[in-house]
């Protein structure tokens, strides 16, 4: 039954009443007679399941959801794929899997007012009462226009839609690293113990002898040095370190029973901790406060968390596997109370421990203890997640919640040997290395592992004895005999400043105004849809046609459907609401690229034409009542076989009601009678004085001035084109010279690779390959004067640093769209106001100019060495003019006469030569111009945070007082023969 298009109130006081329940019953128990499986699965989407009636039960019986078969299944593959806990544990409740299956097919047979609760219909009347979204739906599901839609096509939409949705999150989180790892080889010796970064990303590494080395983000060696004396028949050995970043200095526990305290920037000795009750297997280091500190030592993996207020300990031991403690006195209450009722009991140990100076045992509620099979043997804190992730010799990933000891939130297998380190990333991403060498990226979020690295792909092979994530540069450090290096790949631009739409260069873009949405399609087949608005991503879907490029785009008349063609010859159409592929239009046998296509009306019929690298025009028929998904094209016009392009065509562009013009890769355009089939015009554009190659030669972009063509007999120019060295050409359907003007609107000659109008056809839009878009006035330019001068120069800026392949004016609005193979989709307000770049982090109000960049510009466009003052582009904007001689140029005398008299001065003042100069100069030099350096030296100057205090804190200082006469050299046998200060004096003498 088809589904009403408008909804009304179920009663004039938004009640649900029984007489109105009742009649919409029997509509739900019509429309229900029409469902089918499909909506069962859209449900999942939807989420219905979470609002199953319940069958009807004793009383006191407990009432169990009843699901369908195939969604049991589907649980239980999503319960073997997350490991996570959830609604399974609701099914484990419910009796056996065969009473449950019967009872979910025995569901739908039942009355539809059993399973349809008064509750649910006052949420589904209440959702129905926003008819702007109600109205934008219906239209998003009825892609064909016919004003009904079914059952079926509304549960095809959802399912669809959600589906996609789902891979389009897969594909944001998607990560990987850089294969194989950049490895660095080390000297031999000892083998590195542990690895520490530092804010700047410089790594530390120690190794067991004591030695200790510093290294750059590119692994170039920076420092190295021998800490331990290694003279003596006893040498030490390191057994740990870390670092105090805020006093700049480094902490090692020694085999010796010892700590000591190295300054980090020349290794001279600062302090040391002797005589510890046991050798200090780990250490461990937090700043707390202002000048305050704990530093914590033990024998197995552990760290203090000054957000829990606690220290996480590990170990091999299976019942005390973590444990989470505080760390001085008792933070549970009732054992804060046992201590005062019971002051005597265990008063004489406590007197012993105290003598000795030993330290008391936890009390066991300040303390949760997590158990864990084969115990822990690494661990990470998230602190934005709250969240602990273990790994051991079980080889599984647990993740846990710091509270809730019984049991972990997530187990994550998939490593084949044990687990030696993890981290949990500010990403939300974790990061986990087994003893085979294998590296895994999981998502903490889905729980699933998103990249899987083993030792023949990343390269890193050897034992591994340390790892350590480097925050700054999102890479991960292991050890070995080597040290090698993965880095993630990076997802966002290097500079914060960059915004980018799509990952690969942008070759085709439109606005949709039905829905206000900007469609785009790039090399890599990703089609997004943008809100104009806002700028936000909406959707995107990929593989639209497989691997191969989509070069261009249309709508149909309704906006509803997407038509997309490829470099695979094949032209799709789509619901591109929710990516669902309608049809496949494509010819038999070799298939060429696609360049360009649009959609049209002839004889109240409905046709795609697409053109491109096979020569002809391609129409196809479309028809929604057609139920064929592939489907060929009609046969070829006459004259398109006989008198047809002889080179690849480039560019499509349609007048209603008849006239469609076509370009070619040799520069010659075709004006066809679209009723007939026939060729009513062909223009060849004029052969340019100067040599230039092919490419320049072909015409890429044609448009109608379709407020001049509907005037039939006129001998205005109504066609536009663009040709060689940067001209372009306006051509007349109906005067006797077809070539009416000429000019160029860039004074480099730079190709203009992209054309678009006002709807009025008052001003003129042409951006070139060099992203600079130039407006000119054009309201009575190309009229039925032959001998006219160049249009009103009006305005022109640079939108991209390369070539332009989209523009297009959206009147209603003001604005201007331009994308670009630089990646980016950009808006603009129609006199150059940048608005922002789609993708970018803040969103736009576009009705809002306080919310644009402007007066900002996009930043690539700043440091670009061709946006510079002193780039020839931006000296003299005068424009050339070409009406029969390409060589005759006049100047533009419509610029504003204190811009002309600026000009002259500037020649006045200024030679030829001291531009030349000037340019080689900013060509031949580091820093191309003034704003280079500005941006350079932002950079450079820029304060750094260490998160405390700065080196310059850190240095000791002394007075030096003034004094006449020679100094001697002091006796440094006063210094006796300690080892932990002859050891840095005899370094020192070296």
């Amino acid at each position: 039954m088809p589904l009403r298009r408008k909804i009304r109130p179920i009663s004039a006081s938004g009640k649900l009443e029984t007489s109105t329940l009742s009649s919409l019953l029997n509509d739900l128990r019509e429309a229900a007679a029409t469902t089918d499986p499909l909506f069962r699965r859209a449900q999942t989407s939807l989420g219905a399941h979470r609002l199953q009636a319940t069958s009807p039960v004793s009383e006191g019986q407990k009432e169990v959801p009843q699901l369908p078969e195939w969604l049991m299944k589907e649980m239980l593959k999503g319960q073997q794929r997350s490991h996570s806990i959830g609604l399974m544990e609701n099914i484990s409740e419910s009796g056996s899997f065969r009473h449950r299956v019967d009872s979910s097919r025995s569901q739908w047979k039942r009355k539809i007012e059993e399973q349809v609760t008064l509750e649910q219909l006052q949420k589904i009347h209440a959702a129905f009462q926003n008819d702007e979204q109600l109205e934008e739906l219906f239209m998003k599901i009825d892609y064909s226009a016919t004003g009904r839609i079914k059952w079926h096509d509304f549960c095809t939409y959802m399912h669809l839609e959600y589906a996609e949705q789902d891979r389009f999150s897969s594909r944001l989180k998607r990560v990987d690293f850089s294969l194989p790892a950049e490895i660095k080889e080390i000297p031999h010796g000892e083998p590195v113990l542990h690895i520490c970064s530092l804010s700047d990303s410089t790594l530390i590494t120690a190794r067991e002898d004591g030695n200790i080395s510093f290294w750059s983000p590119e692994l170039k060696l920076k420092r190295s040095k021998m800490v331990f004396d290694n003279t003596h028949k006893r040498s030490k050995w390191l057994m740990d370190f870390t670092v105090m970043i805020p006093y700049n200095k480094l902490i090692l526990a020694t085999g010796d029973r010892e700590l000591q305290l190295y300054e980090s920037s020349n290794f001279e000795p600062y302090l040391q901790i002797s005589n510890l009750e046991a050798i200090p297997l780990n250490v461990d280091y937090c700043y707390t406060g202002h000048d305050e500190c704990l530093i914590l030592y033990g024998d197995d993996q552990l760290n203090y968390y000054d957000s829990l207020k606690a220290v996480i300990s590990s170990s091999s031991h299976e019942p005390t596997a973590l444990v989470i403690g505080c760390v001085v006195g008792a933070t549970n209450v009732e054992e804060q109370m046992k201590e005062v009722r019971e002051p005597q009991k265990d008063s004489k140990t406590r007197k012993v421990q105290a003598i000795l100076g030993a330290p008391s045992h936890r009390a066991e509620g300040g303390q949760t203890v997590f158990r864990i099979h084969k115990g822990v043997k690494t661990f990470a804190f998230s602190k934005k997640n709250n969240l602990i992730v273990t790994g051991g010799m079980d080889r599984i990933v647990r993740m846990w919640n710091p509270y809730m000891p019984g049991r972990p939130t997530g187990m994550l297998r998939s490593h084949m040997a044990p687990i030696v380190y993890v981290c949990v990333s500010e990403e939300d991403k974790i990061f986990s290395v087994s003893t085979d060498n294998t590296v895994k990226i999981w998502d903490v979020e889905d729980q699933t592992c998103l990249f899987t690295a083993c030792s023949k792909n990343n390269g890193i092979n050897g034992e591994i004895t340390a790892c350590h994530y480097i925050p700054g540069t999102r890479s991960l450090c292991v050890a070995t005999d080597k040290l090698a290096v993965l880095h993630l790949r990076s997802r966002l631009p290097l500079d914060p400043c960059l915004a980018i739409s799509h990952k690969k260069p942008v070759l085709c873009c439109k606005f949709n105004k039905v829905f206000r949405h900007v469609v785009s399609g790039s090399e890599d087949s990703v089609v997004k849809v943008w809100d104009l608005d806002s700028g936000k991503l909406l959707f995107e879907f990929s593989n639209a046609h497989d691997s191969s490029a989509i070069t261009c785009l249309t709508f149909d008349p309704s906006g509803r459907r997407l038509v997309t063609g490829g470099r695979d010859g094949c032209l799709k159409i789509w619901n591109y609401n929710n990516g669902q592929c309608l049809k496949s239009l494509k010819r038999e046998g070799k298939c060429n690229e696609i360049c360009d296509c649009v959609y049209v009306e002839v004889n109240r019929n409905n046709y795609i034409i697409a053109v491109g690298w096979d020569r002809r025009i391609n129409l196809f028929y479309d028809s929604t009542d057609s139920l064929q998904h592939f489907q060929k094209p009609q046969p070829h016009w006459q004259d398109d076989l006989n008198r047809g392009h002889k080179e690849d065509i480039l560019c499509i562009a349609q007048c209603p009601p008849t006239f469609l013009a076509t370009s070619s890769y040799d520069g010659e355009i075709i004006v066809w009678n679209m009723m007939s089939g026939r060729i009513c015009h062909r223009f060849c554009t004029p052969v340019a004085t100067e040599p230039v190659d092919t490419k320049n030669g072909s015409v890429t972009r044609v448009i109608f001035l379709k407020t001049r063509a509907m005037k039939f007999e006129s001998a205005s120019a109504s066609l536009v084109s663009n040709g060689p060295q940067g001209y372009l050409h306006f051509w007349s359907l109906f005067g006797g010279d077809p070539l009416v003007a000429s000019f160029s609107p860039t004074k480099e000659k730079a190709l203009i690779s992209s054309i678009a109008v006002t709807a009025d056809n008052s001003y003129l839009y042409a951006a070139d390959e060099d992203g600079y878009v130039y407006i000119h006035d054009i309201q009575d330019y190309a009229l039925e004067n032959p001998k006219e001068t160049v249009p009103k120069y009006v305005n022109h800026w640079r939108a991209h640093v390369n070539l332009v392949l989209s523009l297009e004016v959206i009147d209603e609005d003001n604005i201007l769209l331009s994308s670009s193979i630089d990646r980016t989709i950009r808006l603009w307000s129609l006199n150059g106001e940048y608005i922002g770049t789609f993708g970018q982090a803040e969103p736009w109000e576009i009705f809002t100019p306080a919310s644009w960049k402007h007066p900002r510009v996009p930043y690539e466009i700043l440091i670009d060495p061709q946006s510079m003052p002193t780039h020839p582009m931006l000296e003299d904007m005068s424009s050339d003019t070409q009406i029969t001689d390409p060589d005759k140029k006049t100047k533009d005398v419509s610029a504003p006469k204190e811009a002309r008299h600026n000009l002259k001065a500037f020649q006045v003042m200024v030679s030829d030569e001291d531009i030349k100069k000037e340019i080689n100069k900013q060509l031949n030099t580091k820093t191309a111009s003034r704003r280079l350096t500005y941006e350079r030296s932002k950079l450079l100057n820029r304060k750094i945070h260490h998160g405390g205090l700065s080196t310059y804190h850190a240095i000791n200082y002394y007075e030096i007082e003034s004094f006449t006469g020679n100094c001697k050299k002091p006796d440094l046998s006063v210094l006796g023969t300690d080892i932990f200060s002859s050891s840095s004096q005899g370094e020192a003498e070296q």
